[in-house]
C-alpha cells in the first residue's frame, strides 16, 4: 500500500497547502481519502490522473473534505471517464452529493454520463464495507457536521491506514488507529483546545492508546504549523509519500 497526501491543510489554506486529500493504493486499486475543495487541482499539479481513482472515502460532509468531489464527477464527465466511480460516506452522503451539484452547476445531479456515481453509505461501528478485496471501515468521532463524522481506515492483506478525520478527543481514535500502519491525525492548534478539533498536547497525552506503527500529524492551523519544531512526531506535507 502507499499512501500519498495530495492535500495535507485546513479548510483555509494555511502554510499554502491543498485541502485534506490522501491518495491511497494498493495493487490496481486507487483510492482517495477525502477529496476537499481543491483537490482537483492538487492531483493535477501531482501527475495523479483523476480518472484514475476508483473509490472517494469521505471522513465528514464539510467543504474541506468533501467539496472536491462534484467537480472530480464533473472532470470525469468531460474526460469521457467510463469506470464506476465508488463513494464511500456517512450517512446522508449521496443527497449532499447531489444538493451540492445542484447549487455549484444547476443540472448536473440529473445529467447522463457514460459512467456511474455509486454511493454507500458507511456503517459508523468499525464493520468493514468491501471494496475489490480492500476492507473500508469507519467509527464515529465527535465534530459538527450536519452528518455523522467518521474516523475512516483502509486495509488491505498487509497494511492498514487509518485517518482521524476532524474531531476532538475520542476513544474512537484509538479503535480506528489499532494496529494501523499508518495512522494520520488531526493536529489543529499546538495547545489551545477548539472545540470539535485536536490539538497537540491532548493528542500526545493520548498517544499510547493509538497503538499505530506510524503517527503523522495532518489538517494543522497556522498557529500549529509554527510549533512543529517543538513536537516529535512528523508531519505530513502535500507529495509525501510513504510505502506501507
Amino acid at each position: 500500500m502507499r499512501v500519498r497526501f495530495v492535500g495535507s491543510g485546513d479548510a483555509f489554506g494555511s502554510g499554502g497547502r491543498f485541502q485534506t486529500c490522501v491518495s491511497v493504493t494498493s495493487g490496481d486499486r486507487a483510492l482517495l481519502v477525502d477529496c476537499g475543495a481543491t483537490s482537483l487541482t492538487a492531483l493535477k499539479s501531482q501527475a495523479i490522473d483523476p480518472q484514475s481513482v476508483d473509490a472517494v472515502v469521505i471522513s465528514h460532509l464539510h467543504g474541506d473534505h468533501f467539496g472536491g468531489l462534484p467537480f472530480l464527477v464533473l472532470d470525469g464527465q468531460f474526460s469521457r471517464r467510463a469506470k464506476p466511480l465508488h463513494v464511500f460516506g456517512p450517512a446522508g452522503t449521496g443527497e449532499r452529493l447531489t444538493q451540492a451539484m445542484e447549487t455549484l452547476y444547476p443540472g448536473s445531479s440529473r445529467v447522463t454520463r457514460r459512467f456511474d456515481v455509486e454511493v454507500r453509505e458507511l456503517p459508523a461501528d468499525g464493520s468493514p464495507s468491501d471494496f475489490h478485496g480492500l476492507a473500508i471501515r469507519a467509527w464515529q468521532v465527535v465534530h459538527e457536521c450536519g452528518a455523522p463524522p467518521l474516523a475512516v481506515r483502509v486495509e488491505d492483506d498487509e497494511s492498514a491506514f487509518a485517518y482521524s478525520g476532524d474531531t476532538e478527543w475520542t476513544p474512537a481514535l484509538a479503535e480506528a488507529a489499532r494496529g494501523a500502519s499508518l495512522f494520520a491525525v488531526e493536529s489543529y492548534t499546538y495547545d489551545r483546545p477548539i472545540r470539535y478539533h485536536l490539538d497537540y498536547r491532548t493528542l500526545r497525552a493520548h498517544l499510547d492508546e493509538l497503538r499505530a506503527d506510524r503517527v503523522v500529524l495532518t489538517h494543522m492551523s497556522p498557529s500549529m504549523l509554527a510549533r512543529l519544531a517543538d513536537t516529535d512526531l512528523p508531519a505530513a506535507y502535500d507529495g509525501m509519500a510513504l510505502d506501507l
